[in-house]
């Protein structure tokens, strides 16, 4: 496992989270540390290559943290610039690929096909981290939205359901007993 770029990468992450210029401030770190817990876990259970999803889990919002200008096209723009920080790593040509396409296709609002391991752990880590982080949620729901009690709750919940329904059927099964012990709360 190259460590070395799985930490440098890790820091620049947090130094472009930590950056006045990125919008969506310091949350953003933790929503990919938790797509980089969960991608792990996944990686584990589908026997996929642990350092290429580490690393596209890390990656996997780059863009949206460098310029909210490559929001709507994050994906895209995050695979490019994945595959010029990884380059400048001497980083194998077909790892790269591997990472960009997980980066590519981890948006859960774009229907494209994973057929990779790693693509399928990205996508599905990326869906779930949002069960690692509800108070963002409910921040997104009463402090920007400025919903009231009960609309603020639905919108937290639906958001989870739809998160866990975009999961594959496998990592269903990996995350229902915290879908279940969620969803018992917020009822």
């Amino acid at each position: 496992m190259r460590q070395d770029i799985i930490d440098s990468l890790k820091d620049e992450v947090k130094r472009r989270c930590e950056s006045e210029d990125n919008f969506f401030g310091i949350g953003g770190y933790y929503h990919i540390k938790a797509v980089v817990k969960n991608a792990i876990i996944l990686a584990e259970n589908y026997g996929a290559d642990i350092e290429v999803v580490t690393i596209g889990a890390w990656l996997h919002d780059i863009a949206s943290v460098t310029d909210y200008n490559f929001y709507q096209e994050h994906h895209i723009h995050g695979a490019r610039i994945a595959g010029e920080m990884l380059s400048n790593f001497n980083y194998s040509k077909e790892k790269i690929e591997l990472v960009q396409k997980c980066i590519l296709n981890h948006r859960g609002s774009k229907l494209l096909e994973k057929i990779s391991k790693e693509e399928i752990c990205i996508a599905d880590a990326d869906a779930i981290s949002h069960f690692d982080n509800l108070p963002s949620l409910f921040q997104l729901a009463y402090a920007v939205r400025n919903y009231p009690i009960d609309e603020g709750i639905d919108f937290v919940k639906n958001k989870l359901i739809r998160s866990y329904n975009k999961l594959s059927d496998e990592s269903k099964e990996v995350y229902r007993e915290k879908y279940d012990t969620v969803m018992k709360i917020l009822d």
